[in-house]
Protein backbone atom coordinates (compact mmCIF):
# COMPACT_ATOMS: atom_id res chain seq x y z
CA UNK A 1 0.00 0.00 0.00
CA UNK A 2 2.77 2.41 -0.92
CA UNK A 3 2.71 5.56 -3.01
CA UNK A 4 -0.39 7.48 -1.90
CA UNK A 5 1.52 10.71 -1.29
CA UNK A 6 3.53 10.51 -4.51
CA UNK A 7 0.37 9.72 -6.47
CA UNK A 8 -1.18 12.93 -5.14
CA UNK A 9 1.97 14.99 -5.72
CA UNK A 10 2.16 13.99 -9.37
CA UNK A 11 -1.40 15.26 -9.77
CA UNK A 12 -0.74 18.46 -7.80
CA UNK A 13 -3.20 17.31 -5.14
CA UNK A 14 -2.91 17.37 -1.34
CA UNK A 15 -1.36 14.23 0.17
CA UNK A 16 -4.64 13.46 1.90
CA UNK A 17 -6.31 13.02 -1.48
CA UNK A 18 -3.85 10.23 -2.15
CA UNK A 19 -4.78 8.58 1.13
CA UNK A 20 -8.47 9.01 0.34
CA UNK A 21 -8.08 7.32 -3.02
CA UNK A 22 -5.83 4.65 -1.52
CA UNK A 23 -8.46 3.77 1.07
CA UNK A 24 -11.01 3.09 -1.66
CA UNK A 25 -8.53 0.82 -3.41
CA UNK A 26 -8.23 -1.31 -0.26
CA UNK A 27 -11.83 -2.39 -0.52
CA UNK A 28 -11.71 -2.76 -4.31
CA UNK A 29 -8.77 -5.14 -3.93
CA UNK A 30 -10.53 -6.99 -1.11
CA UNK A 31 -13.51 -7.63 -3.39
CA UNK A 32 -11.14 -8.74 -6.15
CA UNK A 33 -9.54 -11.22 -3.75
CA UNK A 34 -12.97 -12.64 -2.95
CA UNK A 35 -13.64 -13.06 -6.69
CA UNK A 36 -10.25 -14.74 -7.15
CA UNK A 37 -10.73 -17.09 -4.17
CA UNK A 38 -7.72 -15.70 -2.32
CA UNK A 39 -8.26 -16.64 1.35
CA UNK A 40 -6.07 -14.05 3.12
CA UNK A 41 -4.62 -10.66 2.23
CA UNK A 42 -2.45 -8.60 4.60
CA UNK A 43 -2.18 -4.84 4.13
CA UNK A 44 0.41 -2.48 5.62
CA UNK A 45 -1.95 0.35 6.53
CA UNK A 46 0.04 2.16 9.23
CA UNK A 47 3.53 1.30 10.44
CA UNK A 48 5.27 1.98 13.73
CA UNK A 49 7.46 4.40 11.77
CA UNK A 50 4.53 6.40 10.39
CA UNK A 51 4.15 8.31 13.66
CA UNK A 52 6.86 10.68 12.40
CA UNK A 53 4.45 12.16 9.86
CA UNK A 54 2.84 15.59 10.42
CA UNK A 55 0.06 15.58 13.01
CA UNK A 56 -2.43 16.94 10.49
CA UNK A 57 -1.79 13.95 8.23
CA UNK A 58 -2.06 11.51 11.13
CA UNK A 59 -5.38 13.03 12.18
CA UNK A 60 -6.71 12.61 8.65
CA UNK A 61 -5.49 9.03 8.36
CA UNK A 62 -7.23 7.94 11.54
CA UNK A 63 -10.45 9.87 10.96
CA UNK A 64 -10.68 8.60 7.39
CA UNK A 65 -10.03 5.02 8.51
CA UNK A 66 -12.94 5.36 10.93
CA UNK A 67 -15.14 6.80 8.18
CA UNK A 68 -14.27 4.04 5.71
CA UNK A 69 -14.99 1.26 8.19
CA UNK A 70 -18.32 2.81 9.14
CA UNK A 71 -19.33 3.26 5.52
CA UNK A 72 -18.22 -0.23 4.47
CA UNK A 73 -20.03 -2.24 7.15
CA UNK A 74 -22.76 -3.55 4.85
CA UNK A 75 -20.29 -4.13 2.02
CA UNK A 76 -18.04 -6.24 4.25
CA UNK A 77 -20.98 -8.35 5.40
CA UNK A 78 -22.33 -8.73 1.86
CA UNK A 79 -18.94 -9.90 0.56
CA UNK A 80 -18.37 -12.16 3.58
CA UNK A 81 -15.08 -10.42 4.46
CA UNK A 82 -13.52 -10.81 7.90
CA UNK A 83 -11.38 -7.99 9.28
CA UNK A 84 -8.51 -8.69 11.68
CA UNK A 85 -5.62 -6.53 12.83
CA UNK A 86 -1.93 -7.05 13.51
CA UNK A 87 -0.14 -4.41 15.55
CA UNK A 88 -0.59 -2.56 18.82
CA UNK A 89 -3.72 -0.49 18.32
CA UNK A 90 -3.72 0.80 21.91
CA UNK A 91 -1.68 3.80 20.77
CA UNK A 92 -4.29 4.80 18.19
CA UNK A 93 -6.92 7.41 19.08
CA UNK A 94 -9.65 5.91 21.26
CA UNK A 95 -12.30 6.59 18.63
CA UNK A 96 -10.23 4.68 16.06
CA UNK A 97 -9.75 1.78 18.46
CA UNK A 98 -13.49 1.65 19.06
CA UNK A 99 -14.35 1.56 15.36
CA UNK A 100 -11.66 -1.04 14.61
CA UNK A 101 -12.82 -3.29 17.44
CA UNK A 102 -16.42 -2.87 16.33
CA UNK A 103 -15.66 -3.93 12.76
CA UNK A 104 -13.61 -6.90 13.99
CA UNK A 105 -16.55 -8.05 16.10
CA UNK A 106 -19.06 -7.41 13.32
CA UNK A 107 -17.15 -9.49 10.74
CA UNK A 108 -15.73 -12.23 12.98
CA UNK A 109 -17.89 -14.99 11.48
CA UNK A 110 -17.25 -14.08 7.82
CA UNK A 111 -15.32 -16.69 5.89
CA UNK A 112 -14.75 -15.81 2.21
CA UNK A 113 -11.71 -13.59 2.83
CA UNK A 114 -9.61 -12.48 5.78
CA UNK A 115 -8.25 -8.95 5.45
CA UNK A 116 -5.41 -8.52 7.92
CA UNK A 117 -4.71 -4.84 8.55
CA UNK A 118 -1.30 -3.80 9.87
CA UNK A 119 -2.09 -0.89 12.20
CA UNK A 120 0.75 0.54 14.28
CA UNK A 121 2.59 -2.54 13.06
CA UNK A 122 6.30 -3.21 12.76
CA UNK A 123 7.82 -6.64 12.24
CA UNK A 124 10.73 -6.08 14.61
CA UNK A 125 8.33 -5.03 17.35
CA UNK A 126 6.19 -8.07 16.58
CA UNK A 127 9.15 -10.44 16.86
CA UNK A 128 10.38 -8.79 20.08
CA UNK A 129 6.87 -9.04 21.54
CA UNK A 130 6.61 -12.70 20.56
CA UNK A 131 10.00 -13.50 22.09
CA UNK A 132 9.03 -11.76 25.32
CA UNK A 133 5.74 -13.66 25.55
CA UNK A 134 7.47 -16.97 24.82
CA UNK A 135 10.13 -16.26 27.46
CA UNK A 136 7.44 -15.45 30.02
CA UNK A 137 5.61 -18.70 29.31
CA UNK A 138 8.87 -20.64 29.62
CA UNK A 139 9.73 -18.90 32.89
CA UNK A 140 6.28 -19.67 34.29
CA UNK A 141 6.59 -23.33 33.35
CA UNK A 142 3.93 -23.19 30.65
CA UNK A 143 6.42 -24.19 27.97
CA UNK A 144 9.13 -26.83 27.93
CA UNK A 145 12.52 -25.97 26.43
CA UNK A 146 12.23 -28.92 24.04
CA UNK A 147 8.98 -27.47 22.67
CA UNK A 148 10.58 -24.22 21.52
CA UNK A 149 10.93 -24.25 17.74
CA UNK A 150 9.85 -22.25 14.70
CA UNK A 151 6.32 -23.60 14.82
CA UNK A 152 5.94 -22.75 18.49
CA UNK A 153 7.41 -19.27 18.04
CA UNK A 154 4.98 -18.52 15.21
CA UNK A 155 2.09 -19.04 17.62
CA UNK A 156 3.17 -15.90 19.49
CA UNK A 157 3.06 -13.68 16.40
CA UNK A 158 0.07 -11.51 15.47
CA UNK A 159 -0.48 -13.82 12.52
CA UNK A 160 -0.88 -16.99 14.59
CA UNK A 161 -3.32 -19.29 12.84
CA UNK A 162 -2.90 -17.69 9.42
CA UNK A 163 -1.14 -19.45 6.52
CA UNK A 164 2.39 -18.42 5.61
CA UNK A 165 2.73 -15.65 3.06
CA UNK A 166 2.99 -16.92 -0.53
CA UNK A 167 3.32 -13.62 -2.36
CA UNK A 168 4.36 -10.13 -1.28
CA UNK A 169 3.46 -7.27 -3.62
CA UNK A 170 4.92 -3.83 -3.01
CA UNK A 171 3.62 -0.90 -4.99
CA UNK A 172 5.29 2.43 -5.93
CA UNK A 173 8.60 1.07 -7.19
CA UNK A 174 10.32 0.74 -3.81
CA UNK A 175 12.21 -2.55 -3.45
CA UNK A 176 12.52 -3.18 0.27
CA UNK A 177 10.43 -4.74 3.03
CA UNK A 178 10.29 -1.70 5.32
CA UNK A 179 9.83 -3.78 8.47
CA UNK A 180 6.82 -5.71 7.14
CA UNK A 181 6.15 -9.32 8.17
CA UNK A 182 9.85 -10.24 8.30
CA UNK A 183 9.18 -13.65 9.84
CA UNK A 184 6.18 -14.53 7.67
CA UNK A 185 7.73 -13.79 4.26
CA UNK A 186 10.71 -16.13 4.72
CA UNK A 187 9.66 -18.24 1.70
CA UNK A 188 7.38 -15.77 -0.06
CA UNK A 189 7.81 -14.63 -3.63
CA UNK A 190 8.31 -10.87 -4.06
CA UNK A 191 6.88 -8.70 -6.82
CA UNK A 192 7.74 -5.00 -6.94
CA UNK A 193 5.56 -2.88 -9.19
CA UNK A 194 6.06 0.78 -10.08
CA UNK A 195 2.30 1.34 -9.88
CA UNK A 196 1.30 3.64 -7.04
CA UNK A 197 -1.23 2.12 -4.66
CA UNK A 198 -4.10 4.45 -5.68
CA UNK A 199 -3.74 3.13 -9.26
CA UNK A 200 -3.54 -0.53 -8.24
CA UNK A 201 -6.60 -2.54 -9.30
CA UNK A 202 -7.91 -6.00 -10.04
CA UNK A 203 -6.28 -6.09 -13.48
CA UNK A 204 -2.86 -5.28 -12.02
CA UNK A 205 -3.41 -7.78 -9.21
CA UNK A 206 -4.14 -10.52 -11.73
CA UNK A 207 -0.98 -9.57 -13.65
CA UNK A 208 1.04 -10.03 -10.44
CA UNK A 209 -0.65 -13.37 -9.79
CA UNK A 210 0.24 -14.59 -13.27
CA UNK A 211 3.89 -13.68 -12.62
CA UNK A 212 3.69 -15.57 -9.34
CA UNK A 213 2.31 -18.67 -11.04
CA UNK A 214 5.41 -18.82 -13.24
CA UNK A 215 7.79 -18.88 -10.27
CA UNK A 216 9.46 -22.15 -9.30
CA UNK A 217 9.24 -22.26 -5.50
CA UNK A 218 11.93 -24.69 -4.36
CA UNK A 219 12.06 -23.88 -0.63
CA UNK A 220 15.80 -24.54 -0.66
CA UNK A 221 15.50 -27.77 -2.66
CA UNK A 222 16.28 -28.55 -6.29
Amino acid sequence: MDGNGRWAKRRLLPRNEGHRRGARVIFDIAEACVDLNIPVVSLYAFSTENWSRPQEELDFLFSHLEEEFRNRRDELIENDIKIIVMGDITRLPQSTQDVVNEIIELTKNNKSLIVNFGLNYGARDEITRAASMLASDYKEGKLEKEAINNKTFAKYLYTAGLPEVDLLIRTSGEERLSNFMLWQVAYAEFIFTKTYWPDFNKKRLIKCLKQFEKRNRRYGGL
